[in-house]
């Protein structure tokens, strides 16, 4: 196995740049010398060294002023576009050369990233394996024996060796999860449209996404927070919507996860316990787990390769399919003639019960916020993947495929490793448009992670954390509550009414007084004067509230308190409570209690 031996996630080679240690032009070099041969079969075009050369040495005569990605190299699943370079889907009579980039490439390029290639991919992104490929099957980064996963085979493996910093794959079943899984990545599937799909060869148009293969989730942030953008050109592009209460950076999580007689392992052992120790790690992030009912996901995942999507493969490559059938692997021509069998009735009997299927899943969601899931229940070696192509093929769907056909988001994140060495992942799932909470919860969990599993891909190298920028405005408000509002008190469900959920419990920095005012009721927050000495940490919590709903919270508060803002103990700022100092003619300093709790159970 070749890896990179500089680590090139974005905050250990932006770290590089800054501090002179690394030139863009040397990365190109040491990217070179990494891919080498490329035993593992993950590449199928590569700009020549020249090129590269010259991309990396104009990057450094312009700076990096104003480029967020400047100097940082990347690949693109070869069913998307590259100005210049044959876009072939992995069959090569299908090739076509594109004058431009792929919208969601160019929007890369232009933040100053440096593409490698063109990955290998299971033929028109039709498996999860990443086997079914005339340019060779994509071997996995950890053991060449066993698949890479697909159909963004070799834009995850490409990332996991150190090849680039990042890759681009796309998702219609789990091709953008399944392959992060087995080879210890981030993989981000991103809702529905918010990355455009103009300039991607099509495999379900109505339930592609563009992917992100990262090594870290703050990788992953940083690269979605450049890449969305509303296309018109998209047919199916939408703007991203606020996502809401952010459940990744809320204190207690709830995370739903499958009954445990429902959860499927075909028999690997290995991969149940590490499922076990990815449940541990989570109450140990202070998640509450919450098991459901998953046979309706279990239903939905079903049907993806029935009527209308079966269909949908055909129409994508039917002109093509049906004037040279034999220009395709002979699995994926299997398939894709499959879909031209349906009638249009199947396809509206298929879409019925998806709607049936959707109201029931709908129903499940009021009792958690995302699901935990295992990526898939088991890897297997290439050998077995051949011998039975369709049938172990399916087995890595069962946790990915209802993802795309419920219009949902999800992340796939590293948990860990089988006693044979292959990792484990497992995959936060959520409804559409909570992208930003699934990459802060990712964060989490890979800040987290200990030991091996805390390395890079198959690098064996440590992440250097960076502050990622959000891609999303949530549409809430943060609100620190010290008084009547806590949770339990009188006041609280002037909160919860308005649809607000606690975030955290903790202190304000040690700069307040705290006063118990004269209709015995309320406190009054009073932050010290500059320099003056006396102030202390006081307690407080902190809510998400709908920033639809601050308004009227906010004129609910009688004088002589309102909002301001609060500086709390790890020194972020968020909206709060302030007293006028006419409210504290009359009041009792209660500071010494530490806050309103503890002075109330004094009596």
């Amino acid at each position: 196995m070749t890896t990179n031996p500089i680590s090139l996630s974005l905050g250990a080679l932006q770290q590089a740049y800054r501090d002179g240690s690394l030139t863009p032009l040397q990365v190109v070099e040491q990217v070179v010398a990494a891919i080498g041969d490329d035993p593992h079969t993950a590449w199928i075009h590569r700009i020549d060294a020249a090129s590269l050369r010259a991309r990396a040495q104009a990057l450094m005569d312009r700076g990096p002023a104003g480029l967020p990605l400047w100097g940082i190299p990347f690949a693109i699943k070869d069913n998307i576009d590259l100005a210049g370079v044959p876009t072939t889907a992995a069959c090569p009579d299908y090739a076509y050369t594109p004058e431009r980039s792929a919208f969601v490439v160019q929007r890369l390029l232009d933040a100053g990233a440096i593409a490698i290639g063109k990955t290998n991919l299971d033929q028109f992104a039709t498996g999860l394996n990443g086997t079914r490929s005339p340019y060779g099957a994509c071997h996995n980064a950890f053991n060449p024996d066993y698949v890479s996963g697909g159909s963004s085979a070799g834009s995850a493996v490409s990332v996991a060796l150190g090849h680039v910093s990042f890759s681009l794959g796309t998702d219609t079943a789990g091709s953008g999860r399944v392959p992060a899984g087995f080879n210890n990545l981030v993989g981000l599937k991103p809702s529905l449209g918010l990355l455009s799909t103009h300039g991607v060869v099509p495999a379900c148009r109505s339930l592609d996404v563009v992917s992100i293969f990262a090594l870290t989730a703050d990788d992953a942030q940083q690269v979605f927070s450049i890449a969305h953008g509303y296309d018109a050109q998209d047919a199916y592009g939408r703007p991203a919507q606020p996502h809401g209460f952010d459940f990744g950076r809320a204190e207690h999580p709830r995370l739903g996860v499958p009954r445990a007689d429902q959860l499927q392992f075909l028999g690997d052992a290995g991969y149940a316990q590490c499922f076990e120790e990815a449940r541990a790690q989570a109450l140990a992030l202070g998640a509450e787990l919450v098991e459901i009912d998953f046979e309706p996901f279990f239903e939905t995942a079903r049907l993806l390769y029935e009527g209308p999507w079966v269909a949908e493969r055909y129409q994508a490559i039917r002109t093509f399919i049906d004037a040279q059938p034999d220009a395709l692997f002979s699995v994926t021509r299997e398939i894709t003639l499959g879909g031209a069998k349906p009638l249009a009735a199947d396809a509206f009997a298929a879409q019925y019960r998806l709607r049936a299927l959707a109201k029931r899943c709908a129903a499940v969601w009021s009792s958690f916020d995302c699901m935990l899931l295992p990526t898939s229940p088991t890897i297997h070696r290439i050998d077995t993947m051949l011998a039975e192509p369709i049938a172990r093929n399916s087995d890595f769907g069962i946790y990915t495929n209802f993802v795309n056909l419920l219009d949902y988001a999800a992340i796939a994140v590293p948990a860990g490793f089988r006693a044979d060495g292959l990792p484990f992942g497992v995959t936060f799932v959520a409804p559409a448009h909570q992208d930003q909470p699934l990459l802060h919860l990712a964060q989490r969990w890979q800040q987290a992670l200990q030991g091996r599993a805390a390395t890079l891909g198959a690098t064996g190298l440590a992440a250097v954390p960076f502050e990622a920028a959000n891609a999303v405005p949530s549409g809430q408000v943060r609100v620190a509550v010290c008084g009547a509002h806590l949770q339990g008190q009188p006041l609280n469900p002037q909160l919860t009414s308005r649809g607000a959920r606690l975030v955290q419990r903790t202190t304000t920095a040690a700069v307040y007084r705290l006063y118990a005012l004269p209709d015995g009721k309320r406190p009054g927050l009073v932050r010290v004067a500059e320099g003056e000495e006396g102030g202390a940490a006081i307690e407080v919590e902190v809510w998400d509230l709908p920033g639809a709903q601050f308004g009227s919270f906010v004129d609910g508060i009688p004088a002589p308190l309102g909002i301001g803002r609060t500086l709390l103990a790890d020194g972020s700022s968020v909206a709060g409570f302030i007293c006028e100092p006419s409210g504290l003619v009359g009041a009792r300093d209660i500071t010494a209690f530490g806050g309103w709790r503890a002075y109330k159970a004094q009596g």
